[in-house]
C-alpha cells in the first residue's frame, strides 16, 4: 500500500506554487560581486587628507592679507570697497586711466584725429585753468569748440562716474604729458567743482564752457 502511494506521488505534476530549481547562469557565475561602500570604503588616509586641505583653505582665506597695493590687481580689502571710500591720488595711475578711457579718440600721442577729435597736446583747454579741465571731465562738451585755432564739432562724454582722485589723476596726466608742462590737479579741486555744478547735461561747446560759472568759480 505504501509502495502504491509513492508511485502515485511521483506521477503527479509539480505544483505551480513551488519555485522551480534553476541552475546558475555560467556567465553570472564568472562575474565578481559589485563593490559596495560597506565592503570597500574610502581609505581613511584619503578622508584625512581632504579634511586637512579643507581646514587649510578656510584658514588661508580668513587670515591672508592683500599682498601689495590695490592698483596692481583686484586685491582690495573690505575698507577699500566701502561706500564713500576716498582713493588717494598717489595710488591712481592717470596714464592707465587715459589709455582705458581717452586714447581711442585723442590717441596715445595726444594729437587726436584731424577734423574729428581735437588734440590734447598743446590744447588751451588742457593747460589753461584747472577748473575748466575738471568741468570738462565731469560734465562733457557737445558742439563746436576751437582747439589750437581749429574748430571741432563733436561730443565728448562725461566721466563723472570716476572718482575725484581718478579724474584728478587723468587730468594731471594730460597736463604734464607730451609738450604740456602745466601743474597737476588735486582731487580736492575736482570734488569742489563736482559739488559746485550738479548739472546732468554737457556744456554747449566752447562758448557754453567758457561762460559757465562753475568752471570759473573760485574753489
Amino acid at each position: 500500500m505504501a509502495e502504491d502511494t509513492t508511485v502515485a506521488a511521483q506521477d503527479q505534476p509539480a505544483s505551480h506554487d513551488a519555485p522551480a530549481a534553476r541552475l546558475p547562469d555560467p556567465a553570472q557565475h564568472r562575474e565578481h560581486t559589485d563593490p559596495t561602500e560597506r565592503s570597500q570604503p574610502i581609505p581613511r588616509f584619503a578622508l584625512a587628507l581632504m579634511a586637512a586641505m579643507l581646514v587649510f583653505g578656510i584658514g588661508y582665506i580668513a587670515l591672508a592679507e592683500p599682498p601689495g597695493p590695490a592698483q596692481l590687481g583686484d586685491r582690495r580689502t573690505v575698507s577699500d570697497l566701502q561706500a564713500g571710500a576716498v582713493e588717494p591720488v598717489g595710488t591712481v595711475d592717470g596714464k592707465q586711466l587715459f589709455a582705458a578711457n581717452c586714447v581711442a579718440c585723442h590717441q596715445a600721442t595726444g594729437l587726436g584725429l584731424p577734423g574729428v577729435f581735437p588734440p590734447l597736446d598743446g590744447s588751451e583747454w588742457v593747460v589753461g585753468d584747472q577748473r575748466t579741465l575738471a568741468n570738462i571731465l565731469l560734465h562733457g562738451v557737445e558742439g563746436e569748440i576751437s582747439v589750437r585755432g581749429v574748430v571741432y564739432n563733436g561730443a565728448m562724454p562725461a566721466f563723472k562716474q570716476l572718482s575725484d582722485a581718478q579724474l584728478a589723476a587723468v587730468a594731471s596726466h594730460v597736463r604734464t604729458s607730451w609738450s604740456n608742462r602745466a601743474d597737476a590737479i588735486g582731487a580736492t579741486l575736482v570734488a569742489q567743482q563736482r559739488q559746485a555744478d550738479p548739472r546732468t547735461t554737457p556744456y554747449a561747446g566752447g562758448a557754453g564752457l567758457a561762460a559757465s560759472a562753475p568752471a570759473r568759480a573760485s574753489p
